[in-house]
């Protein structure tokens, strides 16, 4: 399976390496240790659920496993202490390349010039990419199979996958990332060893950010620390919220929302007629995570009261998620949307205070 270098990674940060590129690696120590005890032992669990919040190292440390068991000198040292792997090791060289012979890689399919990027893992590709666990591996080492991620996997594709993992051949290991793994199939997880990987440290992901270099290094310290208030322990969020205006943006929403019940009528439909161009998606994006942000944190800190108390605040939650899915499939006007979030907002805090 040969990479071309030029297509478009749907699950790639423009200007970040890949995943199954990226060799530093920071935090999820215990995350790390449960695969290493698995190889020093010989028992090695044949399929891995790695959960957690979107951005924050699972395909990451993934692809880490991947290079490790796919290296023979690894898999046969009883006292392996660490899945570091030389970027210049054949297998992290191949792997690098997708042409590892013992390797597969479920995924969207990435854009080309003539079709856009897959949303979902089609069942074909699953049954081609899993092939190769019916003939005997070449080195006679392991087969590995990365899924990323199980939420793109269709219903067919995931019971394609599950026939392979209920008689796993010898020495195979299949690294299922995902971001819900309480919404994979039962019949999945039940035949897995859960891994759930917590949000980063801000200290690991200033650490990730100095070591991609440039631009990302360069970035001023107080752009990310407003980055990291806003990014909640993960890699991917952080990156994507570098950026002055993004942060303002945010930190306007979040003033508004902080001044609940009572409103800034005035600055509220300024936001509803910006939000309503039609080059307004990414903003309209950025203030829906901003309000679920304020709400989850707000139900945090009020948790004490109690869920009766709260909710009225947990209700506003799901109808503005009902509400923004249907503006979305709708394509109606969100200016209506925008004005009524926060009335119905201001509603819940009065109804929670």
């Amino acid at each position: 399976m040969s990479r071309d270098v030029e297509a478009v990674e749907p699950d790639q940060l423009e200007g970040a390496p890949h995943p199954r590129d990226q060799f530093a690696f920071f935090g999820h120590q215990e995350g790390e240790a449960a695969f290493l005890e698995g190889l020093r032992s010989g028992r090695l669990h044949h399929a891995w659920l790695i959960g957690g919040p979107q951005g924050i190292g699972k395909a990451t440390l993934a692809y880490r496993v991947a290079r490790t068991v796919l290296d023979p000198k690894k898999t046969n040292d009883s006292s392996i202490g660490s899945l570091d792997i030389s970027p210049d090791a054949p297998s992290a060289r191949q792997l690098s390349a997708l042409s590892h012979p013992n390797f597969a890689i479920l995924r969207r399919a990435p854009a080309t010039d003539k079709k856009a990027a897959s949303t979902t893992i089609p069942v074909d590709a699953v049954r081609k990419a899993l092939n190769m666990f019916g003939s005997t591996a070449a080195d006679g080492g392991y087969r590995v199979c990365i899924v990323d991620s199980a939420e793109d996997l269709t219903i067919s594709s995931a019971n394609a996958l599950l026939k392979v993992i209920e008689e796993p051949p010898p020495r195979s290991l299949f690294l299922i990332v995902s971001h819900a793994p309480q919404r994979v199939l039962p019949t999945i997880r039940s035949r897995c060893r859960r891994l759930l990987l917590r949000p980063l440290a801000d200290s690991d992901i200033k650490a990730v950010i100095g070591s991609l270099g440039e631009p990302w290094a360069d970035s001023p310290e107080h752009l990310v620390d407003q980055a990291l208030a806003y990014g909640e322990g993960s890699v991917q969020r952080t990156l994507e919220l570098l950026d002055e205006d993004k942060v303002a943006f945010i930190g306007q929403i979040t003033r508004l929302l902080d001044g609940l019940p009572r409103a800034d009528t005035k600055q509220v439909f300024a936001l509803a007629e910006a939000l309503a161009k039609r080059d307004a998606d990414d903003s309209y994006e950025l203030a829906l995570e901003t309000v679920e942000r304020w709400v989850s944190g707000r139900l945090h800190q009020q948790a004490s009261l109690g869920a009766a108390r709260l909710a009225p605040l947990v209700e506003v939650c799901e109808k503005i998620s009902r509400s923004a899915r249907e503006i979305d499939v709708f394509n109606l006007d969100r200016r209506p949307f925008i004005l009524t979030l926060f009335d119905d907002l201001a509603d819940a805090v009065r109804r929670t205070t």
